[in-house]
């Protein structure tokens, strides 16, 4: 598969920089005047406002392209839902990952009812264009109700202890609501997890489960995978 279906006419960057500036901005805990900073110090004087601008128009389509080259979704999805403040109130952020640990989707929403539940089961399918074999959430009712309607079919487990998976990979986004001191709208924090989502996990392999020179090749390969589908092995093949 090659580059995202993205044009780069009219930036007065190289699609390098553009790149490397969307990948800092989604890989590490940084603001865009930090991934301002960092630029400077390598020579590319670019501004911060710039880099928000390329996170936005590049970010989702860099996630979207990363994804595709998944293998398919797990038949065991996790589900789990955490809260997180959005200019001071309480929102819902919903989160599905299969029994790899890959992120399936993520919905912000305002509250965590049945039809909350419902909206993310019906989302899951579609995007995933499959029904699992098994879903495992916690105890919250709201699961159950919504099960019993959309997938009814479906084998549900609800049991804390058996939802490690889905709550541990909540871990790097609260690191990062840290960092950002919070979101200033559910409308920015479903752009931003949804893009964060599909890119981090792409340069965090299980590295405490491989030997380090096992992990070195891995992050070989998919800074590969990300060159081509930004557009970056495009380009060094051409010239």
């Amino acid at each position: 598969m090659g580059a995202v279906s993205l044009s780069y006419k009219g930036h007065r960057y190289p699609v390098e920089v553009i790149s490397h500036c969307v990948w800092l901005y989604f890989r590490f805990p940084l603001s865009f005047r930090e991934v301002e900073e960092l630029m400077l110090e390598r020579g590319v004087t670019v501004s911060y406002e710039t880099v928000r601008r390329w996170c936005g128009k590049f970010g989702q389509a860099y996630a979207n392209a990363l994804r595709r080259r998944q293998p398919r979704p797990g038949d065991k999805w996790h589900l789990d839902e955490v809260f997180i403040k959005i200019n001071g109130k309480q929102r819902y952020l919903w989160r599905a990952v299969d029994q790899d640990g890959n992120v399936l989707d993520i919905l912000v929403q305002n509250r965590r009812d049945k039809a909350a539940a419902r909206r993310f089961f019906r989302r899951l399918m579609k995007k995933c264009r499959m029904v699992p074999r098994v879903v495992v959430t916690d105890k919250l009712r709201s699961y159950g109700a919504a099960h019993r309607e959309v997938m009814p079919s479906v084998e549900h487990r609800s049991h804390k202890g058996l939802n490690n998976r889905a709550e541990n990979s909540h871990q790097p986004t609260r690191q990062r609501e840290r960092a950002m001191k919070g979101f200033r709208g559910v409308g920015a924090a479903q752009w931003f997890l949804s893009a964060f989502s599909g890119i981090s996990p792409h340069f965090r392999p299980r590295r405490h489960l491989m030997p380090a020179h096992n992990y070195r090749a891995e992050m070989t390969v998919r800074f590969a995978i990300w060159e081509q589908i930004t557009g970056v092995a495009a380009l060094a093949t051409a010239a």
